[in-house]
């Protein structure tokens, strides 16, 4: 069995402020995220949990999210850098505000938020929510069967969109129920597991935060 540890990198300043980073942008991270790596590690040990590895979206605040868990899971585990991890390709949304955003292009921000199967991608010279599926999970099914063992647990991270509507998919949710659960919250922690090499996958734990020990915001989850 191979269970997977999502986790969706810490917060940064573009989140604070509401903008669309996606797989072009990029900005620091806010330095309480570093205390927020910290708890999760904490979370993680308190469960006993050891990894066999770590794949990482190539994004910084992706990248440096999984250092830093590393380091204070005090585990020696490989680092490997994915670049089918990295978030969804935005085009022209990135680097804009939510509210720009939904000005110039309401019905497209409305679909990618709550309808993936009619997300008019074109309009914003966007990723399609297939497209990312299928790059996305290529890599989850080659990890499954490169770790088949019971004890091979695996730490994931990269992006709030990309993981909700990777996740979904490997839960067979619909293409248009994808973001019917809600999106995922910065240094928050989903598993799955599969019991037959990635032909069929179940949830374990969803959105988990427990361990940040603070009030969520509405620019803490997408």
């Amino acid at each position: 069995m191979t269970k997977f540890f999502f986790v969706r990198h810490g917060k940064t300043e573009w989140n604070l402020e509401g903008r669309y980073q996606g797989a072009g942008g990029d900005s620091p991270l806010l330095p309480d995220s570093y205390h927020d790596f910290h708890s999760l590690a904490q979370f993680l040990l308190a469960h006993r949990v050891k990894f066999r590895a770590i794949y990482t979206s190539p994004l910084l605040r992706a990248q440096t999210t999984a250092v830093f868990l590393s380091e204070n899971l005090n585990q020696d585990i490989p680092i490997h850098i994915e670049p089918r991890l990295r978030e969804f390709n935005l085009g022209i949304m990135e680097g804009k505000t939510f509210k720009e955003v939904e000005a110039k292009y309401p019905e497209a921000v409305d679909d990618f938020r709550h309808h993936p199967d009619q997300f008019e991608h074109n309009r914003v010279h966007a990723e399609t929510f297939t497209q990312l599926i299928i790059r996305m999970r290529k890599i989850i099914l080659d990890i499954a069967r490169r770790y088949p063992n019971d004890d091979d647990n695996i730490l994931i991270v990269s992006h709030g969109a990309a993981l909700t509507a990777l996740i979904q998919s490997l839960l067979e949710t619909p293409l248009p129920d994808l973001r019917k659960q809600g999106g995922l919250t910065n240094t928050s922690l989903t598993i799955v597991q599969t019991k037959d090499h990635g032909q069929h996958f179940e949830k374990v734990l969803w959105n988990e935060t427990s361990y940040l020990g603070k009030k969520l915001g509405k620019t803490d989850t997408i």
